[in-house]
């Protein structure tokens, strides 16, 4: 249920404007590069089983999309208690921010609004996620080669979201995807064909895996068979790009059984995969996050390089103990994006949901909410 929570389609082109985290000024919401999920909100679980993941909510049952709380212990350096004032220096590689996104074009359009400067200082000017959501391979490529490009240009590493596979969601509030696999086999040379030769993340289809159970046993067969092909592609395409696979979050599926399913996606294959991401629109705190990361990646096996990327963006408070996913009250910006994460296995910190996007109850899914931003952003 990756629900309105990142994705806002583009206007048929990179909807998703990935920031730089230090450095430039980007902005930390992209926008969605081919028009997507109206909200991609990380499934915060299912009533039982998480049903979809990327909504936003923490629990299983809610929503399995990761909500953005992560577990982890703040740092000396960015205490997850501290709400973020502005860009921070990064490590020796930086994140891009690109210069399109909701967020931007609001603070851009809003001077004068008295929201204005914190929503810029703490997340317009943060790095963040751009979304590739339109199943159409005419245009994927350039859009994908805008992004990669700009980060090349200003040696910064870009974030790219690919979600477009069939059955996306399962039906939720960000369905859609490719008309089947073959075209979403031909969608994925094309998005593969504009990365270039610099160093990317990719975050492959968010709830793909987690939220598999939806599919019969053929489908979800091929649906991994799809995913692994997809992960080599890329790879193939460009050796520095970084891939992955979708590790649900810490309250969806038990370790085991993440890593069962990730396995058979190719997760564990270096050919395929360089480790596995969680909590994409959820707000499950850091630290869950990485404890449940590192036992996903210790049962999957594989070479002992992979690692994990989480989803920080609204994680600062929690989840909220009613297991709310969308647009909840109380709720803040957590850990800014950064590739120096002090924590060994996990290679990133990302907002992949761009905070004050809206989950579909602060506004339709995926549109820009000032006022969330705003709540968010205070904290």
């Amino acid at each position: 249920m990756i629900a309105a929570a990142s994705l806002v389609a583009v206007a048929a082109t990179v909807t998703g404007a990935m920031a730089g985290l230090n450095g430039d000024g980007g902005t930390a919401e992209a926008r969605t590069l081919s028009g997507g999920p109206p909200g991609h909100p990380s499934h915060p679980g299912p009533a039982s089983p998480p049903p979809s993941p990327s909504t936003t909510s923490p629990a299983p049952q809610a929503s399995p999309r990761p909500s953005g709380t992560a577990d982890a212990r703040p740092s000396a350096e960015e205490p997850e208690t501290d709400r973020p004032t502005g860009p921070r220096p990064d490590g020796p590689v930086k994140l891009y921010r690109h210069p399109e996104s909701q967020v931007r074009d609001w603070v851009r359009a809003h001077p004068d609004d008295p929201r204005s400067a914190v929503i810029a200082s703490r997340i317009a000017d943060r790095p963040a996620a751009v979304w590739f959501t339109d199943p159409d391979p005419a245009t994927v490529t350039a859009e994908v080669a805008a992004v990669a490009s700009g980060g090349a240009e200003r040696d910064r590493v870009p974030v790219l979201v690919a979600y477009a596979i069939p059955d996306r969601d399962c039906g939720g509030a960000s369905q859609g995807g490719a008309r089947n696999l073959d075209a979403y086999d031909a969608w994925i040379d094309a998005f593969a064909a504009g990365l270039g030769d610099d160093e990317v993340i990719v975050i492959l289809e968010p709830d793909a895996i987690a939220q598999s159970d939806c599919l019969s046993a053929d489908e979800r067969a091929d649906r991994f068979a799809s995913l692994v092909r997809a992960g080599r592609v890329l790879k193939d395409a460009d050796p520095r790009a970084r891939v992955y696979h979708d590790a649900g979050h810490s309250q969806w599926n038990a370790p085991d059984k993440q890593a069962t399913l990730l396995r058979l996606a190719g997760a564990a294959a270096p050919d395929s995969s360089d480790g596995v991401f969680s909590n994409v629109s959820n707000f499950n705190r850091t630290d869950a996050e990485i404890a449940y990361t590192r036992q996903v990646l210790d049962a999957l096996g594989g070479p002992p390089g992979l690692g994990a990327v989480i989803d920080t963006s609204r994680n600062g408070n929690g989840a909220p103990a009613d297991g709310t996913w969308c647009d909840p009250p109380g709720r803040r910006l957590g850990r800014p994006p950064t590739l120096t994460t002090g924590e060994s296995r996990i290679d990133a910190y990302l907002w992949v949901k761009l905070p004050g996007e809206a989950d579909g109850c602060r506004g339709e899914a995926g549109a820009f909410s000032p006022g969330y931003a705003y709540e968010l952003a205070r904290g």
